[in-house]
Formats: structure tokens, sequence, C-alpha cells
């Protein structure tokens, strides 16, 4: 079970309890992208490298709604931030 926590504005801060299972097979499917292992890798493959000078949600193969889903999840340190960070880190490589 992994724990995250949430900033109020007041600076209080709150835990929440993430219950779901996150894994970037998890990541593609909530992007509606291909999830196998295969289909994965043939898209870093296709899109690697990512240049440094562009943010990964400002990609040019993201849809619009699958950009701001990324920007909000990193923007936000949402459920899905990590798992967002371990796909940039591997579109860079």
């Amino acid at each position: 079970m992994h724990r995250s926590f949430r900033f109020l504005r007041a600076g209080l801060r709150i835990a929440r309890m993430d219950l779901s299972e996150h894994s970037l097979r998890a990541l593609f499917k909530q992007l509606g992208l291909p999830d196998s292992p295969a289909a994965i890798d043939a898209f870093i493959a296709e899109h690697r490298p990512l240049a440094d000078t562009v943010a990964l949600a400002d990609a040019s193969f993201w849809t619009e709604g699958q950009a701001q889903f990324l920007r909000e999840e990193v923007e936000e340190d949402a459920d899905w931030a990590e798992l967002v960070d371990q796909l940039n880190v591997r579109l860079r490589g």
C-alpha cells in the first residue's frame, strides 16, 4: 500500500491512501495506449530520444488529452507522477 500526501492551501498536509496498483502498463492503459510490455518498449523506441528542451507533456506525439493528463499529474504530484517521471526518463535515454 502506498501513502501519498497532498498539501492544502493553508499548508496542512493530509494523507491519502492509494489502493490501486500503478505500473507503467497501467499508465499506458490510462493514456489509452497499447499496454503490453512489447507495445510499451516499441512506443519508447519509436519516440526516443526526446530532446532535453522538450517537456514530456509538450512532446508532439501526445494527444491534447494525454498531454493534459501528464502535465496535471506532475504539477499536482498526483498518484501517477512517479510513473510519469519513469516514462520521462526512459524516453530521454
